[in-house]
C-alpha cells in the first residue's frame, strides 16, 4: 500500500509540469509580426508611413495621407498622394489586445491613427464610413476611437495581411472580428477614385503596401 502514496505526488509533479508546458505553448502561438522594409518589426510605440509596394500601374503615387473633400478645408478623408515623392502622413499602430512586446502582428485587430494635431475638431482614427450611397461604396474617413472593442466600434478596426511569400509586402482589410455575433463583410483595402483624388475605399482589389518608420 506505500507504493500508490510514494507515486501520488509524482503525478501531481507530473500534471503541474505538463499544465505549465501547455500554458506556455499556448502562448508562444501568435500571429506573425509585421515588417518594415528596413526589416525591422513594426511596433506600436513607433511612427511610420504606408507607401505602395507596387510603384507602378493604378497604385503609382505616394504615401497615405488626407485631404479634404470639395472646396471646404473639413472634414479630412484617407487619400493617397499623387506624388511619388510624398510618404504622406505617419500613422501608429494600436492593437485590440495591446502586445506585451508593442510589436504589431499580421491578422489582428487594431486601429489606426494619424499621428498630427486635430486641425479639424474631429478624431484623427481611421473610420469605415458610407460616403457614396449612390454607389454603395465604403471610404474610409475620420472620426473614429481608440480601444472600446466592440459593435459600436466595427468601423474602426483594420488588419496587416501578409502578401506573397517574398519581401515585405502587406495589404489592409477590413475585416474585424470584436464582435462576435455581428455580420461583417469582409473586404480588402483599395484605392478607389472620386472626384480627383485616389481615396481609401473598400475594394476587391487591395492596395499592396510597405511600411517605412517616419
Amino acid at each position: 500500500m506505500k507504493a500508490p502514496l510514494v507515486l501520488f505526488p509524482l503525478v501531481l509533479i507530473s500534471i503541474y509540469t505538463n499544465s505549465l508546458f501547455c500554458q506556455a505553448a499556448a502562448e508562444s502561438v501568435q500571429p506573425a509580426a509585421v515588417f518594415g522594409v528596413d526589416g525591422k518589426e513594426v511596433r506600436t510605440d513607433l511612427f511610420y508611413y504606408i507607401r505602395p509596394a507596387n510603384n507602378r500601374g493604378k497604385d503609382r503615387g505616394g504615401g497615405l495621407g488626407l485631404r479634404s473633400i470639395g472646396n471646404d478645408s473639413c472634414p479630412l478623408v484617407v487619400i493617397q498622394e499623387t506624388n511619388e515623392l510624398r510618404d504622406g502622413l505617419p500613422l501608429t499602430f494600436s492593437p485590440a489586445v495591446a502586445p506585451k512586446d508593442n510589436v504589431v502582428r499580421v491578422s489582428t485587430d487594431l486601429n489606426i491613427q494619424v499621428a498630427f494635431p486635430d486641425t479639424c475638431n474631429q478624431p484623427t482614427v481611421w473610420r469605415v464610413d458610407v460616403s457614396d450611397k449612390s454607389k454603395g461604396r465604403k471610404f474610409v474617413n475620420l472620426g473614429g476611437v481608440i480601444g472600446n472593442p466592440g459593435p459600436e466600434t466595427l468601423g474602426n478596426w483594420f488588419k496587416i495581411e501578409k502578401v506573397g511569400d517574398h519581401g515585405n509586402k502587406y495589404k489592409l482589410v477590413y475585416c474585424p472580428t470584436v464582435c462576435s455575433y455581428c455580420k461583417v463583410n469582409c473586404k480588402n483595402l483599395g484605392i478607389v477614385y472620386q472626384n480627383g483624388l485616389r481615396r481609401l475605399a473598400l475594394s476587391h482589389r487591395p492596395f499592396k503596401v510597405i511600411f517605412t518608420q517616419a
